[in-house]
Parts: C-alpha cells; sequence; structure tokens
C-alpha cells in the first residue's frame, strides 16, 4: 500500500487542533476525511483549502457520541476513498468553567464522557473491523494526567480512560500491523483552551513548559503526522 494514498478521518476536524492535523496529513500525502458535528462551515473551508492544495478531502458530519452517526463516517470515508488507514481521535470538550468535582454537575459529566471516552470508542470499534492494514490510530489524552491539576478532575478521568484503551486496544489488534497510539498535549493556543481564562491564568501555564510558550496546533500536528506516518511504524 505504500504507492497508494492512504485515507485518514480526523475527528474534530473543523477548528483548532484538528484542522491544524487535517492540513498536516493532508500535505503529507493523506486522502482527509474532516468530520465536525456543528462546524460545517468552516469544516467545507478547510475542505476548500485543502483541495485548493491539491490535496483530496470531503467534509463528515458525525456525532462521535453517536454509535450510528460513527458508522455512517466511516461508510462515507469508504465511499469516496475506498477505504480508511488512519483513525485520528481528536474530538473532545472542556469545560470552560473547570469546576471542582463536588460541582461538577451531570449533565456535564455525561457529556465529557460521551463525547472524550465513548466517542473515541465508538470510532475505535469501527476501526478494528474497518481500518487496512499498516494503519495507525492516534487517540487524545492530556498532560492534566500527569499535572493533576485542580478544576481537571473529571476531564482527567475520561483521558485516563483513553490512554487505558489505547494501550489494551494497541494489543487487541496483534496481527494487523495497526499502531496505536495517544498524545498527551500541554496548554495548547486554542480557543477550547483559551476559552474562560484570564490573561493572568495563560501566561502562568505559558511559563510552566521549558520552551516558555503554549503549544501552537502545528506542533501537535506534527506528533500525529509522525505517529500515523512511515516514520512511527514501530510505536504502540
Amino acid at each position: 500500500r505504500d504507492n497508494i494514498a492512504k485515507t485518514a478521518i480526523v475527528t474534530g476536524a473543523s477548528r483548532g487542533i484538528g484542522a491544524a492535523i487535517a492540513r498536516r496529513l493532508a500535505r503529507d500525502g493523506m486522502q482527509l476525511v474532516v468530520n465536525y458535528a456543528s462546524g460545517k462551515a468552516a469544516a467545507d473551508a478547510l475542505v476548500a483549502s485543502i483541495l485548493a492544495d491539491g490535496g483530496a478531502a470531503i467534509a463528515v458530519k458525525a456525532n462521535v457520541a453517536d454509535a450510528g452517526d460513527v458508522q455512517a463516517l466511516f461508510a462515507a470515508a469508504e465511499a469516496a476513498f475506498g477505504g480508511v488507514d488512519v483513525l485520528v481521535n481528536n474530538a473532545g470538550i472542556m469545560p470552560p468553567a473547570l469546576p471542582a468535582l463536588a460541582d461538577t454537575d451531570d449533565a456535564t459529566f455525561d457529556s465529557l464522557f460521551a463525547i472524550n471516552v465513548k466517542g473515541s470508542f465508538h470510532t475505535m470499534r469501527q476501526a478494528a473491523a474497518r481500518l487496512r492494514h499498516g494503519g495507525s490510530v492516534v487517540n487524545f489524552s492530556s498532560s492534566v494526567m500527569g499535572l493533576a491539576l485542580p478544576g481537571y478532575s473529571i476531564y482527567g478521568a475520561s483521558k485516563a480512560a483513553i490512554e487505558t484503551m489505547t494501550t489494551i486496544f494497541a494489543k487487541e489488534l496483534r496481527g494487523k500491523n495497526i499502531t496505536v497510539n495517544a498524545v498527551a498535549p500541554g496548554p495548547t493556543a486554542t480557543a477550547l483552551f483559551l476559552n474562560g481564562k484570564t490573561e493572568a491564568t495563560i501566561e502562568r501555564m505559558s511559563q510552566m513548559a521549558p520552551l516558555a510558550r503554549l503549544g501552537t496546533p502545528e506542533d501537535i500536528a506534527a506528533a500525529v503526522a509522525f505517529l500515523a506516518g512511515p516514520d512511527g511504524r514501530w510505536i504502540n
């Protein structure tokens, strides 16, 4: 399959890190399925820019928390490009108020787990049956796992679930030549991260990293491209 263009599904790809990943993988020669839940205009604009650069891409609306939507997402990818090789589980939410565990309501808990955990579960379940040999899955954890910052208990718990599923899923796919990895971004300059934070908080979090700046969506996209590309074939 080395001489055939690979096809990648990137969930939550209409903006932020997801859009940067889609642009990067397209630049690396992959055919892109830009998944979105509500940002149709942004997804269409991203597809248009990939096409303008000579790439191949389609936008597909699907709520990853819905199993039927996810099945349709994979079917659309196969109909457009003949198969799927790469799955990037970028779709995720974070409550802007960052409530303590005691102040987290049921609706917040349920939505975090529905999208962050069940969403990735739905796509990985499809990937197990439909990803072609030599493919790769890249999930999203978070540096919050290690930092254990107050206010991130439920969000962090959803990412702990992702890390556990990632490790076990890699072993369950033995024999299919499919790699399964997770990237854990630190504070990254996206709308999701910046929403609701004061300048002082943003500055303090910028200084936590050794390079004394926030990450960029392109920084994260480079790590994903490595894991999804030829140089990441020996990493699980």
